[in-house]
């Protein structure tokens, strides 16, 4: 039953993304949904005649996909950043992102108002204040922006925001795992960042080592050997209690630096694809779509908050690149949508359930609240880009008179 339970859930994905191309939407909400639906909490609620009931359950196979689904996530983010091209715009970025910054401490202050505790509040910080790459990425293509001014400031900020949140991922598993107490998770803490610090070290000065790794003219070879040292230190990054996606994510800034960087991320496109679909699919299939009742409001309030702040700071982001009002505009709203990474930060909540380091109703809620607050940004966040005209006009009337004034 297991395999057929497998092949039921590509089926599904498969069907979930041709649904979601046809509507020109993302495909984030459209796996979550289709999990969900096929999960025990929904399809397994349903008794069948003569049948009884019918899901397809949390096989290890869908587990372990998902969290390969994450490690591929971020080592392809790691490709997209070269160090060198980093620094030569390290002070428009550096402007840029400091000023999205904010939106953790709006995110800071709204999980601490609502939940009372730190940890929590911090893990709802990281929900609410990293854009999705995955999405961004995509609707830039989609839209014809990716080589509009526009896209500089977007992805420079992206890029911010994903270093930022490679040590945010470190410091929060550690804190999880200390109980959310932060003396506790000191030792582990430390431990964390001397990863990441020697990561670093790994991506500035391994550069030859992993060129003569991958010098071969066998695609074969080369796709093995990538994704054999990906796995590898994402799974000695786990197992010392440092984040699996933070190493890969480096692991792949050590690729990017590559002569080869082209091929490998050619080569394991598919891989990723796929596995991150299992992802989000794992994701939809282990949220109780019952408990969304309950952190309706909840949602409905965050996106209140927190849509504004992203649109404020992403229009400033592209001032800080010298970008006019309307390309401005363009910024802001494309830096609403939330994805792969608030649903990443949804499962520490959910391992901190399982371990006893949170309270298992606390981590419900949490998971759920990420995945209602992902399904709403991601769908609004496409949106507002997709007719972005009106929006642009208004900051154009707005703005440019107020200046003329």
């Amino acid at each position: 039953m297991a395999l057929l339970d497998v092949g039921v859930m590509f089926v599904a994905i498969a069907v979930a993304g041709a649904l979601a191309n046809r509507l020109g939407q993302s495909v984030i909400p459209f796996y979550i949904l289709i999990g969900m639906g096929l999960g025990e909490y929904v399809l397994g609620r349903i008794s069948l005649p003569a049948i009884g009931t019918v899901s397809v359950p949390e096989t290890e196979f869908i587990a372990l996909g998902a969290e390969l689904g994450i490690v591929f996530l971020l080592f392809f983010l790691g490709l997209e950043f070269n160090l060198d091209r980093l620094l030569a715009r390290r002070s428009q970025i550096g402007t840029a992102g400091t000023i999205d910054l904010a939106n953790f401490g709006v995110g800071l202050v709204f999980g601490w108002l609502v939940f009372g505790a730190f940890l929590p509040a911090f893990l709802i910080a990281g929900i609410v204040y990293i854009s999705s790459s995955a999405v961004i990425t995509k609707s830039l293509i989609d839209l014809g922006w990716i080589a509009n001014d526009e896209a500089e400031p977007m992805l420079g900020t992206l890029v911010y925001e994903d270093l930022f949140i490679a040590v945010y991922l470190s410091v929060a598993s550690a804190l999880v795992l200390g109980g959310g107490d932060v003396a506790a998770a000191a030792t582990d803490i430390g431990i964390a960042l001397g990863f990441i610090a020697g990561l670093l070290a790994l991506v500035q000065f391994g550069t030859p080592a992993f060129d003569r790794l991958v010098a071969t003219d066998n695609a074969e070879f080369v796709a093995l050997r990538a994704i054999a040292v990906v796995v590898f230190v994402a799974g000695a990054a786990l197992t010392l209690g440092v984040s699996e996606a933070v190493a890969a994510f480096f692991v792949g800034m050590a690729f990017s630096a590559t002569d080869y960087a082209h091929e490998v991320e050619t080569l394991l496109e598919p891989v990723r694809d796929t596995f991150a679909a299992i992802f989000f699919f794992w994701i939809g299939l282990v949220t109780d779509p019952l408990l969304f009742g309950g952190v309706a409001a909840l949602v409905a309030l965050a996106v209140v908050v927190t849509t504004p702040p992203k649109l404020v700071t992403g229009y400033l982001a592209g001032r800080a690149f010298d970008l006019n009002t309307r390309r401005s505009a363009r910024v802001g709203l494309g830096m609403t949508t939330r994805g792969e990474f608030s649903l990443i930060i949804a499962t520490i909540a959910v391992t901190g359930g399982d371990s006893g380091a949170f309270d298992p109703a606390l981590a419900s809620t949490i998971n759920a609240f990420a995945v209602g607050y992902v399904l709403v940004m991601a769908v609004l966040g496409t949106t507002l880009m997709q007719y972005s005209g009106p929006f642009e006009a208004l900051a154009v009337s707005w703005f440019d008179e107020s200046e003329s004034a």
